[in-house]
């Protein structure tokens, strides 16, 4: 039984008629019929009574009728589900970010830009550090993803590109003799006690912190380690020590008694990379065409 046996045979028994199907088929008279006596010797059973002038449908008939309308139905689904499918306007996308990323201006511009041009896509979003997320798209977990420098080594099945920047700022108490500066030198940092974030937390500031004070001579005197975007923050303003964050993360936010301040060092900027792998789904293809139309 093939699908073209099936609407032959729901054509007919809609005109009742087997001139007036035909012509609805676009085919003669003659191969229809037996198109449908194969189809009743495949079942067994009559679908049509064709005792008078009038062909009817048996019971079996009118059975089959909406078993096979129903089929034709889903088969055509299914075809336009397979095309949407290859257009990359369903199925899954697995996005990993970095801590920080969401507070960026690329990162919710694409993803609206994206929920507006593919609304049945499921995204599935991840927060991740970035050498997870490297191993991710390695592994097939993981399809896109916005990670920071400095990387990790990257398999040749992931490819990277700049997105964007993200400058390091100071953050002090309002107190604080930095407070009185238009920028901040790095090696005025020596010896001050400060908030670090966490090697761990994933956001690349721990390494790039470290590596500016090394050019100078000196490492960080830490006197707390966190983890949270916000921690750093409210142990400034507590009087614990200063701290050094990414821009991104401040920018909008404003805290009683914090400043912020530039930090006056050639190489203070942090990069954000835009991560995939080269072999992609519809939907991450989609993706990272948004994010590369973005950023240019």
């Amino acid at each position: 039984m093939e699908l073209r046996h099936l609407r032959y045979f729901v054509v007919l028994a809609e005109e009742l008629h087997f001139g007036r199907a035909a012509t609805r088929l676009g085919i003669s008279q003659p191969p229809l019929s037996q198109q449908i006596q194969a189809l009743e010797a495949e079942l067994d059973v009559p679908l049509l009574d064709r005792s008078s002038r009038k062909v009817t449908l048996t019971a079996a008939g009118a059975a089959f009728l909406a078993e096979a309308r129903q089929t034709l139905t889903q088969a055509g689904r299914a075809v336009t589900m397979a095309k949407r499918a290859a257009a990359g306007t369903i199925g899954l996308l697995r996005v990993g970010f970095t801590p920080s990323v969401p507070f960026m201006e690329l990162f919710p511009l694409v993803m609206r830009r994206y929920r507006q041009e593919f609304p049945e896509v499921e995204i599935r979003l991840m927060e991740m550090i970035t050498r997870h997320q490297i191993d991710a798209m390695a592994e097939n977990r993981l399809d896109v993803g916005f990670i920071r420098a400095p990387l990790p080594a990257v398999p040749p099945d992931v490819l990277t590109v700049p997105a964007l920047t993200d400058r390091l700022v100071l953050i002090a108490r309002s107190d604080h003799r930095f407070a009185a500066m238009a920028s901040v030198p790095i090696a005025a940092l020596k010896g001050e006690p400060m908030i670090m974030m966490e090697r761990e937390a994933g956001t690349g500031l721990y390494g790039h912190v470290h590596s500016l004070c090394a050019v100078h001579g000196f490492a960080p005197t830490v006197a707390q380690e966190a983890r949270g975007a916000w921690t750093p923050i409210g142990l400034v303003a507590a009087g614990l020590g200063v701290s050094i964050l990414y821009s991104s993360l401040v920018a909008r936010l404003t805290i009683a008694d914090v400043v912020q301040r530039p930090i006056d060092v050639p190489n203070a900027d942090g990069q954000v990379l835009f991560a995939h792998r080269t072999v992609m789904d519809p939907p991450a293809l989609e993706f990272t065409r948004l994010v590369r139309n973005a950023i240019g």
